[in-house]
Formats: C-alpha cells, sequence, structure tokens
C-alpha cells in the first residue's frame, strides 16, 4: 500500500518545510499516543478563532472525536486544507466532534499568529473549532510532531486511527488511499478502521519553550 507521497514531492516539501526552522522546532517529541488511548489533556481549555474557549472534550461528538494539528505555515497543510475542510465537515455531519489545533510558536513562524489564524479559518471555511495551543502542551501529551497529524477518537473516546490525510499532498486527483476519510466512514459506521495507523507527513511541529519550575 503506497503511504508516501512521491520521491521528488516529498524532497520539494522537506526543502520548504526545513528552512530557518529555529532549534527547538526539531524538539523530540513523546512517544504518539498509543492506538487505544483516550485523548490527553482534554479538558484543557484552548482559545478558538471565534473567541471563545473550547476543549477537546467539549466538542466530542456521540460518534467520535477528531483532533487534528494543523497550522497556518506548512506547505503541506496548505495542500491538504481544503481536503481538511471537506473531511472534517463530513465527520461533524455524522456525528463526529472535531477540533484544529495549533500549537506553533509564532516567534518562529508569524503566520500561525492567533490572528492569522482567525483569517484561514475564514478563508478556508473551517466550520469546526480552530484553536491556539499555547504551551504547546497539548501536542506534547499527544505526542505529535508534525503538521499536519490526525487522531482519531471512536464512541468510546479510544484513538482508532492516527496519522496522515491521504497518500497525495499536492495532487487530490491522484489520491488512491484516503486512510482519514475511511476512518471517519468506519467510525461513524461503528466499524474497524481499514487502516488504523500511517506515517504523518508535514513539517515539524515549532514547539514553543517548555517552561522550568
Amino acid at each position: 500500500m503506497k503511504r508516501t507521497v512521491p520521491a521528488v514531492l516529498a524532497f520539494t516539501f522537506a526543502l520548504a518545510s526545513l528552512a530557518h526552522v529555529p532549534a527547538r522546532a526539531q524538539e523530540s517529541a513523546p512517544a504518539a499516543l498509543a492506538l487505544g488511548a483516550k485523548a490527553p489533556m482534554a479538558t484543557t481549555a484552548l482559545q478558538n478563532v471565534d473567541g471563545k474557549t473550547v476543549t477537546i472534550a467539549g466538542v466530542a461528538g456521540k460518534k467520535g472525536t477528531l483532533v487534528l494539528f494543523i497550522c497556518n505555515h506548512c506547505p503541506w497543510v496548505k495542500a491538504w486544507q481544503g481536503r481538511i475542510a471537506e473531511i472534517g465537515d463530513a465527520a461533524q455531519a455524522k456525528g463526529i466532534g472535531v477540533i484544529a489545533i495549533n500549537a506553533n510558536d509564532p516567534s518562529a513562524y508569524p503566520e500561525d499568529a492567533f490572528a492569522e489564524m482567525v483569517k484561514r479559518a475564514k478563508d478556508v471555511h473551517y466550520t469546526f473549532a480552530y484553536a491556539m495551543d499555547p504551551t504547546s502542551g497539548v501536542a506534547r501529551a499527544f505526542g505529535a510532531s508534525h503538521t499536519p497529524e490526525a487522531f482519531l477518537f471512536d464512541a468510546s473516546g479510544k484513538l482508532v486511527y492516527h496519522g496522515a490525510v491521504d497518500d497525495n499532498a499536492q495532487e487530490t486527483q491522484s489520491v488512491k488511499s484516503h486512510w482519514l476519510a475511511d476512518a471517519v466512514v468506519a467510525v461513524e459506521s461503528g466499524k474497524s478502521v481499514p487502516v488504523a495507523q500511517t506515517k504523518a507527513l508535514g513539517c515539524g511541529i515549532k514547539f514553543r519553550e517548555a517552561k522550568t519550575q
């Protein structure tokens, strides 16, 4: 099964995502959340683009919850953002709650500042919550390391899919494996997810510096 974008595309995107990356962006994230685990920091209040606070637990749907780590500047996110919006809409229509979280430090990339998040949400027509992770703590707790990176939980709150949106960021018409969309359909139907884990492809999360006691 194809699990990566074409080599030339991957190389081009890798160069774009690694250029001028500060040292803290290369921080080693904790191991990614294991399949079957519950969402960590689910009651942590995050600022949504509508100015209100939101939590992962608060957006949870009766049939499941989709948590996406995205940002504004990353070319991988930009390539997938239309599909992310569509999948998010479909998930919500199926009773699955959705929240996108930006854990990037805007001092590394000003395009990831909150005001820019508000603009991006309007431009892309995100109908779900798009919130700022002010300490990058939620991303660290999930073990998220890339943007975009998806974590889908079923009705019982267990992680059933983790990884990429699909197998071709750049060419929508060339997608052969719709991993996240297929997982959403399976969760809505109460069935097993056909592919539970794939490699998250994208830019490394630009973690904010962790505060020390």
